[in-house]
């Protein structure tokens, strides 16, 4: 070729000559895959959609201001809403009665702290002695929030609600505990608190409910039943635990709560909430006394200790 642009055209006539002669053959060329969209485009068209990983019906971050259940924090802040009131629209999506707020806040005041001794607030002062972050020394309370100590709201609730709902009178209540579910009945009984020395904290609860409820159906069951197993052992006695579970029955009814919706409530866990949100706010007190007061690590006294290592290794 004389120069680059008679290339083309020599190189397909030596390959026509070569293809005559048979020495090739054509080349079948790959089919070539269609080039998807670009999604970034199709998105903003409308033409597809993402599917989410999570849903959040609580609030929302993506304005100028997030929002509770609808409510700017300004408007929260303007409006002067309780903490009870947020509790509300974060776990109820709903802006709770006068009545109802003043309750919820009541009990988160009353559950904040019950001294040094419970185990919840005893872990905490050891991992605090143990020179533990503040978030690790509070888990280790919460973690022992249970059936035994402060969790027992919701198994107080279930428990009373359906002996109601099932016409039981307090005594077939009390023997179908025993005999069926075989376990004590939650929210009654305390450790050091009896009809000789009574809870101050569940007398202000009864109060309470009884000066501001518009009924108190749940609490005067309940009230039923302590009657009974007082009789038997003066610290059966209805605790907090139960005064609390059965009162939030009590509310969620007079709020037009269904069975239903009340018994997915407790089936979440909702009621122990309030005891763990409460008592959060102690378990952070001893963590900071603890530092404040500059303690040691502990170690706990031997002679606390029943040492019963009766092991014969031969």
């Amino acid at each position: 070729p004389t120069s680059f642009n008679e290339l083309p055209q020599l190189i397909n006539g030596v390959y026509e000559e070569l293809k005559a002669e048979g020495k090739i053959t054509d080349i079948q060329e790959p089919e070539v895959p269609p080039i998807p969209a670009d999604y970034a485009k199709l998105l903003k068209e409308g033409k597809v959609r993402k599917p989410t990983n999570f849903i959040c019906t609580i609030s929302d971050d993506r304005g100028e201001e997030a929002t509770y259940c609808g409510v700017p924090i300004s408007g929260v802040i303007e409006k002067e809403y309780s903490i009870a009131d947020v509790i509300g629209l974060l776990w109820f999506k709903r802006k709770f009665p006068e009545w109802s707020s003043k309750f919820i806040d009541m009990v988160i005041k009353i559950v904040a702290d019950h001294g040094p001794a419970v185990s919840g607030a005893h872990n905490t002062k050891v991992t605090a002695r143990a020179g533990k972050d503040l978030m690790s020394s509070i888990v280790t309370g919460i973690l022992t929030i249970g059936p035994r100590f402060g969790g027992a709201i919701d198994g107080a609730a279930k428990y009373f609600k359906m002996a109601k709902e099932k016409g039981m009178a307090p005594d077939e209540f009390v023997a179908y505990m025993k005999n069926v579910e075989k376990i004590p009945i939650p929210g009654i009984g305390h450790r050091i608190k009896s009809t000789k020395n009574p809870d101050k904290r569940v007398e202000l609860l009864k109060d309470f409910a009884k000066n501001n409820f518009p009924k108190t159906e749940l609490l005067d069951y309940a009230l039923e039943v302590e009657k009974l197993t007082t009789s038997k052992k003066e610290n059966l006695i209805l605790n907090v635990d139960g005064t609390i579970g059965v009162l939030l029955i009590d509310m969620f009814k007079e709020l037009g709560y269904s069975d239903k919706e009340i018994d997915e409530l407790i089936n979440a866990g909702a009621f122990n909430a309030f005891f763990v949100l409460g008592r959060t706010i102690g378990f952070i007190g001893h963590y900071l006394d603890e530092k404040r007061l500059d303690m040691p690590l502990y170690r706990h006294p031997w002679d606390d200790i029943l040492y019963d290592v009766n092991c014969e290794i031969e």
